[in-house]
């Protein structure tokens, strides 16, 4: 995952949230696995193969597990109090962009989401500015990923407390734009281990 801006367009940072314990699920979803692949990689690929760059993914539970699945381990972010929630994640993940010069936006991603494909992310991409909030929604419903504008970040890091994230900050923005996926594919969540299908038999 070179940290390079795609040919055209406004760069854009992808930041995965994959810091999660799962507990409901029964375990980090990073880890779980669709085809084969963990969920953790699978996302990387999404972002990466819509332009994403820098890709920093901030870890939590599990830590030293998912890190050597990562293609650049050098992309890890590791929040420390991930614990309390969301947005430990998010504030550990937009702290360490600052750091990059380059993008004018970053798009939040979450590791449960492996039928949100590149079309989605680069669609969203699409609205980058430094002053664009945006987010994807599916049959009218907001859902991921969530694109913030680089102007925003000092502001979201302020505000994002517990398991909500940016959710209640962005409750607050007249400004948000919600852009239309569903003919692009589902913003369904991995929520339980029966939501993934079982691989086939040998």
């Amino acid at each position: 995952m070179a940290d390079h801006p795609p040919a055209t367009g406004p760069q854009v940072a992808g930041l995965l949230l994959a810091a999660g314990a799962g507990r409901r699920f029964g375990g980090p979803k990073a880890l779980a696995e669709l085809d084969g692949e963990p969920l953790v990689r699978r996302a990387l690929r999404t972002l990466t193969a819509a332009g994403c760059t820098p890709i920093r993914v901030v870890l939590g539970a599990a830590a030293d597990q998912v890190r050597p699945l990562l293609p650049d381990p050098e992309a890890a972010v590791f929040a420390e109090d991930w614990q309390t929630g969301m947005g430990a994640s998010l504030r550990a993940g937009l702290t360490a962009l600052t750091e990059s010069d380059g993008p004018v936006a970053a798009l939040v991603h979450l590791v449960d989401l492996p039928w949100v494909g590149p079309e989605i992310l680069a669609r969203v991409m699409a609205e980058a500015t430094p002053r664009t909030i945006a987010r994807a929604a599916y049959d009218g419903t907001p859902g991921h990923p969530v694109l913030l504008g680089r102007h925003w970040w000092p502001e979201i890091v302020q505000s994002a407390r517990g398991d909500r994230g940016a959710r209640d900050w962005l409750a607050t923005r007249e400004d948000l734009n919600l852009i239309e996926c569903a003919d692009l594919g589902s913003g369904r969540d991995v929520d339980r281990p029966a939501d993934l299908p079982s691989p086939p038999p040998h």
